[in-house]
């Protein structure tokens, strides 16, 4: 899969920062004195975790050079580094580790959660969020699209699609034993979209990544406009011409 495109992500960034101000809301930790942000993204969110904790030392890790570059521009007197999360460990042991809508990509990420849990101090926490729309209509045309078309033949599409995540009692069960409180939670978020299109523009910036980025110019532009005219079959307009997405998403507070 080719690198994010920070700007594309940032189209929708008020409604794509609500999430992290929803979950650093939950962060009991009233002072830190290491914060890392995990899968920072353009910094979005690790400017969220900079204003909660000003005296803090705040570090953004993404595995993505253009998102660390806007990160950068962004929050120039932060620390920002490239790393994989699927085997990143921290050097030192951190008061809080933030993961805003990065553990979805991560490859067996209860594994990568439990280790990350094990590396914090008593007291420590761990804040997570991840997007639970694998069975939302947005997310089922994706594969829907992908298995009929000429993109089809295109070996990474029988892998773009991302899995369901487990449900909320596998991650108490998982992270409780080794926690002191555990906090799982659903969301369900309602975005106002200009129309279709502004559904489609949305998930240029994450889930529709991976079905695209492998394909050529003529297959991508067919790819998406296949997508396109299923997403406004799916999604009725409302009286003023916009749309509603409906965006369940899941959020965990481990306390060590």
């Amino acid at each position: 899969m080719t690198d994010w495109d920070a700007r594309q992500y940032l189209r929708f960034e008020d409604d794509r920062t609500r999430p992290s101000r929803d979950l650093l809301a939950q962060v009991p930790l009233v002072r830190a004195r290491l914060v890392i942000d995990l899968g920072c993204g353009p910094g979005n969110s690790t400017e969220l975790l900079l204003e909660r904790y000003p005296d803090a030392s705040v570090i953004g890790l993404d595995s993505s050079q253009e998102m660390l570059r806007q990160a950068r521009e962004r929050l120039p007197q932060c620390r920002f580094m490239q790393a994989d999360l699927a085997t990143w460990r921290p050097d030192e042991a951190a008061d809080l580790l933030f993961g805003n809508a990065v553990f979805q990509w991560v490859t067996d990420h209860p594994k990568v959660l439990r280790r990350l849990i094990d590396a914090l101090p008593q007291g420590g926490v761990l804040a997570v969020q991840m997007p639970d729309n694998t069975n939302e209509p947005a997310l089922a045309l994706m594969r829907e699209v992908a298995g009929n078309g000429p993109w089809s033949a295109n070996p990474e599409m029988a892998a773009a699609a991302r899995e369901d995540l487990p449900a909320p009692g596998f991650y108490y069960d998982l992270l409780r034993p080794a926690c002191a409180h555990v906090d799982v939670w659903h969301t369900i978020y309602t975005h106002v979209m200009p129309g279709p299109e502004g559904i489609v523009e949305w998930f240029k910036g994450s889930a529709l990544r991976p079905f695209i980025s492998t394909l050529d110019p003529v297959l991508r532009e067919g790819f998406l406009a296949a997508y396109a005219a299923e997403v406004a079959r799916h999604y009725a307009r409302r009286f003023d011409g916009k749309v509603l997405l409906r965006f369940p998403r899941l959020f965990i507070v481990a306390t060590r």
